[in-house]
């Protein structure tokens, strides 16, 4: 009876200690809710991932404007959208991982009342609406008509698609709101947070202009009246100074919180990506000193074997045994032609003239014999279009797979290409020329690359301001010499790269191979909408035009490509 008793005493104390036994099955490890900071945090790594990565199932932009061209497979290139199905995954990746995080996290900080961490929720708030603001513009500027007054519920899965333009103007609408309430007197994300500013509330607020100010002269061509109310508030309220504003993502050394530049191209231990043939060339020609900042490990090239070595005056002609077959040509006044001696090679001077077996050097540094083989080392870049071994042509540079290589989302040197742009079409509140500002573009992007030669550059003829204005042939002058040097300035920018070439329609890119539609001036809407949303999708596609990745979106009034 004792034994009996001290059981059931047991069993009640048991009992008592817990009157909800389910708080016994609770892992007390496990956060019970994800804070707002988080939140944000997780959307700004998605972002910048999307935004940076190279990999042709998520971002193949820098493929389309030919920065980059695929070595084997080269879908891609021939912008392919549907076998890796591109939009889907641009689309899951900005609604799901970036907008409603977003989203989530506004809803959780606002509803936050703790006296001591409250006072910084409007600032974080603001810039929360800011990257929000962000990433609708670039689903707009990628899709069109999108979902937006009806997106991010979950209890509707089957949104509206809202006019684009509509949706344009709300957000800067709301934009301008969010930048308004910016205060740097208050509290904001800490730097562990907000890996892009670290919760600098100026640097949020010269961001937020400077995407006003885009958003601004995206409109330019279609609704003067907004852009030019646009971009004045924006450059009024203060824009981007120097390239130390950049809106740019830190990354870490070790994954998975690397650059994914590091990740697709060094750890992956692929070889599936090298320098394009479009690029690479109209450097040469510009006689570009970056070249060599954004591209790394020129290729020694076969001119041929020679056969004869004639000279007149300080010109020598060098003959060769069979026809010049390189593709492409050395550039005539810019590549070397070389021996290869016993401690390397041995450089004969610059190619003055090209004849089919022939090459004309002027003062030759060094005759070479009968059944020597002439080589040049060069830059070579990739056939757009067309399998390119990554052994015989040029790679990126090293830098922008380093794994702290920081993601650039918005910079100095793109708000100062469009001022240039901004003065070059005038009835903007701009004090300076586009030739100024233009020159301000160029020398802030040496500066970011840590490039020399700039003097030089500035003032070849083929680059000065004025004489490239003399020489334009496009209508208006001032869209190829801005539009080809803003193309050059924002290398490796992916999406900003990919606006600026359909906004202003230069350089004339190269027509792929095999190119499965004209120049994509848009992604086309995702598989799984036609198939899940299919009343929402017909009617977008059928008010932007049709769902072609040929179809021009509201901002897009012009096409110069002859492809």
């Amino acid at each position: 009876m004792k034994k009996l008793i001290l059981i059931l005493t047991a069993a009640v104390m048991a009992v008592s200690c817990s009157d909800n036994l389910e708080e016994l099955n609770q892992n007390i490890k496990d956060p019970t809710a994800v804070s707002g900071e988080s939140l944000f945090s997780s959307a700004q790594k998605q972002l910048a991932d999307q935004f940076v990565t190279p990999n042709v199932n998520l971002n193949n932009n820098r493929l389309w404007v030919q920065y980059l061209q695929e070595t084997t497979y080269t879908d891609e290139s021939n912008y392919d959208q549907v076998t890796r199905a591109i939009p889907d995954n641009h689309w899951r990746e900005m609604y799901r991982d970036v907008l409603k995080d977003l989203d989530e996290a506004s809803q959780i900080i606002a509803a936050n009342e703790d006296p001591i961490t409250s006072e910084s929720n409007e600032n974080k708030l603001a810039i929360i609406e800011i990257l929000t603001v962000f990433s609708y513009s670039n689903l707009v500027e990628t899709y069109g008509d999108v979902p937006y007054t009806e997106a991010l519920d979950i209890e509707n899965l089957l949104p509206k698609y809202d006019d684009a333009k509509t949706i344009y103007a709300d957000l800067i609408v709301r934009l301008t709101a969010a930048q308004g309430k910016l205060n740097a007197s208050n509290g904001s994300f800490t730097a562990g947070q907000d890996l892009i500013y670290g919760g600098d509330v100026d640097k949020w607020r010269k961001f937020a202009n400077s995407l006003k100010f885009r958003m601004g002269m995206v409109l330019a061509d279609v609704d003067p009246g907004l852009s030019t109310t646009t971009v004045n508030s924006a450059l009024e309220a203060g824009v981007f100074e120097s390239n130390a504003d950049n809106g740019s993502y830190k990354y870490s050394a070790a994954a998975p919180n690397n650059n994914p530049m590091n990740d697709n191209l060094i750890l992956s231990g692929r070889k599936d990506y090298v320098a394009a043939r479009t690029i690479i060339e109209k450097m040469k020609e510009l006689d570009d000193p970056r070249i060599e900042k954004y591209f790394a490990g020129k290729v020694d090239l076969q001119l041929g074997e020679v056969v004869s070595v004639t000279t007149s005056g300080t010109t020598t002609t060098i003959t060769f045994k069979d026809k010049i077959g390189l593709d492409p040509l050395p550039v005539v006044g810019v590549d070397e032609a070389y021996l290869q001696g016993p401690d390397g090679r041995i450089s004969l001077g610059v190619i003055t003239a090209m004849g089919e077996k022939t090459i004309d050097i002027e003062n030759i540094t060094q005759m070479p014999a009968v059944e020597d083989i002439v080589t040049v080392f060069l830059y070579k870049g990739g056939s757009i279009g067309k399998p390119s071994p990554y052994a015989g042509n040029v790679k990126v540079n090293p830098r922008l797979t380093d794994p702290t290589e920081p993601g650039v989302l918005l910079s100095f040197v793109e708000v100062e290409f469009l001022k240039a742009e901004a003065a070059a079409r005038g009835g903007y509140n701009i004090a300076g020329t586009a030739k100024e500002y233009y020159d301000a573009a160029i020398t802030a992007s040496f500066e970011f690359w840590g490039a020399e030669g700039l003097a030089d550059y500035l003032a070849n003829p083929l680059v000065d301001y004025d004489t490239a204005i003399a020489n334009s042939t496009s209508d208006p002058k001032w869209k190829e010499v801005i539009g080809t040097q803003a193309w050059l300035g924002l290398y490796n920018r992916t999406f900003a790269a990919w606006l600026s070439v359909r906004r202003l329609d230069y350089p004339i890119l190269t027509k792929p191979a095999s190119a499965e539609s004209g120049f994509p001036v848009r992604y086309t809407y995702p598989a799984q909408e036609q198939t899940l949303n299919t009343t929402s999708y017909n009617a977008a596609a059928s008010a932007i035009g049709g769902d072609t990745p040929e179809t021009r979106l509201f901002w897009d009034k012009y096409y110069t490509f002859d492809f």
